[in-house]
């Protein structure tokens, strides 16, 4: 009798345990199922952020392209002027801004003085001659006698206490010299019929 009961209980005891056994595989099995089906998903997930990353990445960097593509940017402007380009454009500028006269008028001092032009018939008071590079010096109300040489005005232009010795007060005479010509004048008389003289225009400063 007590053998019968002792294989009953190993029977009883390898049935429920082999199922526990069993189950408790299957669940184990079941869950590292799971697991890796979990891994494999976060898996896809993480490839799937980083190809959608990656494809943002792109579309920024093209968009970023075609904004720097669409838009024409003048190579003028952003280039650096160099300090001598800069000298040379400020240079030719004050150049530009002087005026010659154009005829050049000789007049007595009744005669205003400015740009000469032919609407505008006014005496120039910005002379130089070409002959001797001197500034021709200009005196209202006086003549030069008739005395006077090229020795003369060569030794004592442009100091007026000694060019006074040959100039006669004339009212509304122009006396002018330069160190190798001399002219007395009392009407509006255009430069270009005195063939003589080496006098131009030596630019107005507006």
């Amino acid at each position: 009798m007590a053998d019968d009961l002792d294989e009953l209980l190993d029977e009883v005891e390898s049935k429920f345990c082999r199922s526990e056994v069993l189950r408790a595989e299957a669940s184990g099995g079941s869950r590292s199922g799971d697991s890796g089906s979990q891994g494999r998903v976060e898996k896809n997930r993480s490839s799937n952020s980083v190809v959608r990353n990656s494809k943002e990445d792109d579309d920024i960097e093209g968009i970023i392209e075609d904004i720097f593509h669409s838009v024409s940017f003048d190579e003028e402007l952003v280039k650096p002027r160099s300090h001598t380009s800069t000298e040379s454009t400020m240079k030719s500028s004050i150049q530009m801004s002087g005026k010659k006269c154009c005829p050049v008028y000789l007049g007595g001092s009744k005669s205003p003085y400015g740009i000469g032009t032919n609407l505008s018939q006014r005496t120039c008071d910005h002379l130089r001659c070409t002959a001797c590079d001197f500034n021709v010096a200009i005196y209202d109300d006086y003549q030069w006698d008739t005395s006077c040489d090229y020795l003369f005005f060569r030794n004592n232009m442009p100091e007026f206490s000694r060019l006074q010795e040959k100039m006669l007060k004339k009212k509304g005479a122009r006396a002018y010299a330069c160190q190798c010509s001399w002219r007395s004048v009392q009407e509006l008389t255009n430069l270009a019929e005195d063939q003589h003289l080496h006098w131009v225009c030596g630019k107005h400063a507006e």
